[in-house]
């Protein structure tokens, strides 16, 4: 199912001044990211759509928000192998991390979403998780004196989806992760790193071959890869495929930041791999074979003591003290 796109959300909004705007603050490591002009950031649109984030109003049976399955405390993501939805279904795919999400232009793991206004609406309008169509949720929460009060001194309107999809996705935009132990180290203070985490960040960059997928400030080329997992199944999830029909996107899925990545446990899109542990060791013996596996899939032949190295530079190296936590809000009545 295809969700709406970024283009549905020209529609109305007030136009706010220097004043209004907030401005993101950038921990090290990370650069400025792209703000869609129509959606500017401004501090009143992020709180509501923090309360919509933490609101389990927006579904059905008022059981499940956005933080069921992208908890704070959990990585952004809800540790489980499947994300749960209403009246308990499990949706066949694990719930990626929400962190650094608003760098990304394709979202969800098959790529189905345009920027994050494309993607808030989609879990929103799935049956399996929060089960409402938008006139629905959009009657739902218009019903709601406060949030009508917000949306009118934030929009200049009553309730609507674009809207909805605007102030969630500035929410979302300010869930940042940076300044990590590899960054300070980057920057210069050679103490940041200890002499396992310098090993295995040398294997990252060079003999494990892992920064050919995650590159860049954020630890993904946001491209979709396959790299096997699921693909030794009888019925395999064939991810991108299914949007593109490419036969080389088979078994491809978006490659996740590595940001935090030691909070987001289980792994792999189908949280197939419990540990970090496994997922070096199912990187080692070089994946699932299967006519599409990615190039830069292939087995490392890294000894104990290298893989050790090399799980240490993810935990150490990319956990950040400045951990975006977040408490739920007080909802609108």
């Amino acid at each position: 199912m295809r969700f709406l796109t970024f283009l549905l959300f020209a529609s109305s909004c007030v136009v706010t001044g220097a004043a209004d705007e907030y401005k993101l603050k950038y921990p090290l490591g990370l650069k400025p990211m792209s703000i869609p002009k129509g959606n500017e950031l401004t501090a009143a649109k992020i709180e509501l759509g923090k309360q919509l984030f933490f609101d389990a109003r927006l579904s059905r049976d008022d059981t499940i928000s956005c933080s069921s399955c992208h908890v704070p405390s959990k990585g952004w993501t809800d540790g489980e192998a499947f994300a749960t939805g209403v009246r308990g279904q499990r949706t066949g795919r694990s719930a990626p991390t929400i962190i650094n999400a608003g760098y990304s232009q394709l979202l969800f793991w098959d790529g189905r979403a345009t920027m994050l206004e494309g993607q808030a609406l989609g879990p929103i309008q799935s049956s399996v998780e929060m089960d409402l169509t938008l006139e629905e949720c959009v009657a739902k929460l218009n019903a709601i004196e406060g949030y009508r009060k917000q949306f009118q001194e934030v929009f200049g309107t009553e309730v609507t989806s674009p809207g909805i999809a605007k102030a969630i996705a500035s929410f979302e935009r300010t869930i940042l992760s940076g300044n990590a132990p590899y960054d300070k180290f980057k920057a210069g203070d050679e103490n940041a790193l200890s002499a396992a985490a310098q090993r295995g960040s040398k294997l990252f960059f060079g003999k494990a071959n892992c920064s050919a997928c995650h590159a860049g400030p954020n630890f993904s080329d946001a491209a979709f890869h396959n790299i096997g997992v699921g693909m030794d199944k009888p019925d395999p999830d064939v991810g991108r495929f299914n949007e593109t029909q490419l036969l080389g996107d088979r078994g491809s899925f978006k490659t996740a930041t590595l940001r935090e990545i030691a909070r987001t446990a289980p792994y792999m899109h189908d949280g197939s791999l419990k540990t970090l542990e496994d997922v070096i060791e199912y990187y080692n013996k070089g994946g699932n074979a299967n006519p599409q596996l990615d190039e830069e899939v292939f087995p490392l032949n890294l000894n104990a003591e290298q893989k050790a190295d090399l799980v240490t530079f993810l935990k150490e190296g990319l956990s950040s003290e400045g951990y975006p936590d977040v408490s739920p809000p007080t909802l609108p009545e």
